[in-house]
């Protein structure tokens, strides 16, 4: 099977199960426009040349040029990576993470459950996500409020279960804005 058809394969997966995890948050409509991006020559192009099956693409895409114009291309188009919140601080003039709506930091959170469970696949536990997250904790240029909030529903979901983490999410995070 070509790599291209693997890619294809991997994030039409992907994006199922964000679709899953976002209706459970009550974010259905979100979901639905998850990472349309990804199929677009840009990154669906690299994401092929580059495919891995166990990790982003955009890491070996990054690893042979020294950058990624897939990544570079996707967070400046998909408001649930952090990345995509930041801008020029007017009294410095540096940019500087911004804090980002709480309907995409739920998405974020669907999002990186939904990526642990493809590329981990029977090796995932609830904790995956987490322990992904703290990984790279202090070198991410995210808000504190983002980051805190995304720590917070990732702990949930590491101490408490799927279940009751996006019943949490949906009636007392969602429901609350």
């Amino acid at each position: 099977m070509s790599n291209a058809i693997k890619h294809f394969i991997t994030i039409t997966k992907h994006r199922h199960q964000v679709i899953k995890n976002c209706k459970r948050c009550g974010i259905l409509f979100q979901g639905l426009r998850h990472d349309l991006s990804k199929y677009s020559p840009t990154e669906f192009l690299s994401g092929a040349k580059f495919y891995q099956g166990n990790k982003s693409p955009n890491d070996a895409e990054r690893r042979t040029n020294g950058y990624s114009v897939a990544w570079m291309h996707h967070k400046g188009r998909n408001r649930h990576h952090f990345e995509y919140w930041t801008d020029y601080y007017p009294p410095t003039g540096v940019i500087s993470p911004v804090e980002m709506p709480t309907k995409y930091v739920v998405e974020m959170f669907c999002d990186r459950v939904a990526a642990s469970k493809i590329y981990l696949k029977d090796k995932y536990t609830d904790s995956s996500a987490l322990e992904y997250f703290m990984q790279a904790k202090n070198r991410r240029i995210i808000h504190p409020k983002t980051s805190d909030l995304l720590e917070s529903m990732l702990v949930m979901l590491s101490e408490k279960g799927e279940k009751e983490t996006f019943s949490y999410i949906k009636k007392n995070i969602i429901k609350k804005k």
